[in-house]
């Protein structure tokens, strides 16, 4: 069975963009999601094998999502996505339970990498 995922980020190319690398991977995206708000009740409803997670997003940021995921599922798998110069936030990510990150603009084989090796 091919794992499930859900996507995160505030912007829809971003989400189109790995949505695209997963699909062409044998990866089902069973949804996504434009901020941390609506990250938590997707993966309450979907239950996904893994989470690819925006840092910086409106109404609740990636971080906030990723520790209210972490309640709810403390083995939750979730994959930080940033822009450069955010190691800082990065690094809290890490702390708070991230799993990897992927830094934007994504490279398709960067993304399947981390993804696989978390998902092993």
């Amino acid at each position: 069975m091919s794992k499930r995922i859900l996507i995160v980020d505030d912007a829809a190319f971003m989400r189109m963009m790995i949505k695209d690398i997963l699909s062409k991977n044998g990866y089902d995206v069973v949804a996504e999601a434009a901020d941390g708000m609506q990250a938590i009740e997707k993966y309450n409803e979907h239950q996904p094998d893994l989470v690819t997670m925006d840092i910086t997003m409106p109404e609740m940021d990636g971080i906030t999502a990723l520790k209210e995921i972490k309640k709810i599922n403390p083995s939750a798998k979730v994959i930080m996505c940033s822009a450069m110069g955010q190691q800082a936030m990065v690094i809290d990510a890490i702390q708070a339970g991230a799993k990897d990150f992927i830094v934007k603009p994504f490279q398709a084989d960067r993304v399947i990498e981390a993804i696989s090796k978390t998902l092993a």
